[in-house]
């Protein structure tokens, strides 16, 4: 795969994975009854939602902001899946396996989004890197 293909999957991925959470994180911080309703069946309390919303919002500014604060994108992803994960088992839990269709999508895109995020930065995964780009 050429470094452009790469490039265009990561960024593809990137700008879908920020509409998706970015979308759901608006919906969490402004309340939006849809989103609010199933996060609450979901037993989770209206703080978590309010802090949830803002740490979307922040992660899709530093997944968009380009070639820089890739240490922070690790963090962003991790949060992600994270974000992921636990809304896969919550669902499944309450409401059942039909309920996880949307973690099943969002997973599988965010996962070939980080690995193309991984190929384009290679030197970011070095142990002892002392490049100026993987620390910014």
């Amino acid at each position: 795969m050429t470094q452009k293909t790469t490039s265009i999957i990561y960024w593809t991925g990137a700008a879908l994975t920020s509409l998706w959470f970015g979308a759901s994180g608006f919906f969490e911080i402004t309340g939006n009854p849809l989103v609010w309703d199933i996060t609450r069946q979901l037993g989770y309390p209206p703080h978590f939602i309010y802090v949830l919303g803002v740490a979307k919002l922040s992660g899709v500014a530093v997944l968009l902001t380009p070639n820089k604060l890739l240490r922070l994108k690790e963090w962003v992803f991790a949060g992600i899946f994270f974000d992921i994960i636990f809304a896969f088992a919550s669902k499944l839990s309450v409401l059942g396996f039909a309920a996880t269709t949307d973690a099943i999508v969002a997973f599988t895109m965010v996962s070939i989004t980080y690995l193309m995020f991984r190929k384009l930065y290679p030197d970011l995964h070095r142990a002892g890197t002392n490049n100026k780009a993987a620390i910014a």
